[in-house]
């Protein structure tokens, strides 16, 4: 009879949290039959998998990071959404045997690298967005796409997302929602200053250049939510695919439809 060997996996986890420390607990025990739990400071060659415990926010992080390494993320969620983690202790307890082994289901996930004139390159899983900041007066943005001029758009800023972050920041401003294999971005301007400008779907290969003709002293580039820079009129963000990717490994009983259904309320009727 063969035996499986564990596979060689990571526990990413702030076990200050109290709940957080819970789950780590019941998935190291849950797990040991399948599963040779490494230190977070491991070769990265030597993991297979990381299993990262949190609520959006810390998956997006530790996304990126996994990406840079090429070692599939494995979502397990402790906050509210969850929208990102595809399991819970239960679910990835339960389906262990098929997902510690060698055909383990994933899905690739798109990142975007952004760029502002000629600093280093970031990369965003969910969305880079431009932000008009303090004091809150209209920007001015030359949008141009693959070199090609587009219209000055006068907004309150601009998110380009990809089409995993489309049901985040996007979605709450009227953004399409995206199949996540899509291979495509957003743009959808915020509180444009026009009833003709809406958001568009760009194939994954274009590349997309917003010059700040008119900024305001607090204008800023956001990623992933959080701050990355001050920009300031006559800086240049450049935002195109990632070579890097994400592999995010899938629950076998959820699928995507699933999950807008159940945690976004997708298509509910009011009442």
């Amino acid at each position: 009879m063969h035996i499986m060997a564990p596979c060689p996996v990571i526990l990413l986890a702030d076990r200050s949290i109290p709940n957080v420390a819970t789950i780590a607990k019941n998935l190291e025990e849950g797990l040991a039959d399948v599963v040779e739990f490494l230190s977070e400071d491991a070769d990265p060659s030597s993991i297979a998998l990381a299993i990262a415990i949190g609520g959006d926010g810390t998956l997006i992080s530790q996304g990126r990071n996994l990406a840079e390494k090429n070692i599939p993320l494995i979502g397990v969620n402790s906050g509210r959404l969850g929208f990102l983690a595809k399991f819970d202790t239960k679910s990835l307890i339960e389906h262990r045997k098929s997902i510690f082994a060698s055909d383990t289901p994933t899905m690739e996930v798109m990142l975007l690298e952004v760029r502002v004139d000629d600093q280093e390159a970031v990369v965003a899983m969910n969305e880079a967005m431009i932000a008009a900041g303090n004091p809150f007066r209209i920007l001015e943005l030359g949008l141009s796409i693959n070199n090609v001029p587009a219209p000055t758009l006068r907004c309150d800023g601009m998110i380009l997302s990809t089409p995993i972050g489309s049901t985040a920041h996007n979605a709450s401003v009227g953004g399409p929602l995206v199949d996540p294999s899509a291979k495509a971005f957003v743009l959808t301007p915020l509180a444009a200053h026009s009833l003709a400008v809406r958001p568009i779907v760009l194939d994954c290969h274009n590349n997309v250049s917003i010059k700040l003709q008119q900024a305001n002293e607090g204008t800023s580039l956001v990623i992933d939510g959080s701050v990355h820079c001050k920009l300031q009129e006559g800086m240049t963000v450049q935002i195109s695919r990632s070579k890097r990717t994400l592999s995010i490994v899938l629950n076998p009983s959820v699928t995507y439809w699933n999950t807008l259904v159940d945690k976004l309320h997708w298509a509910a009727p009011p009442g």
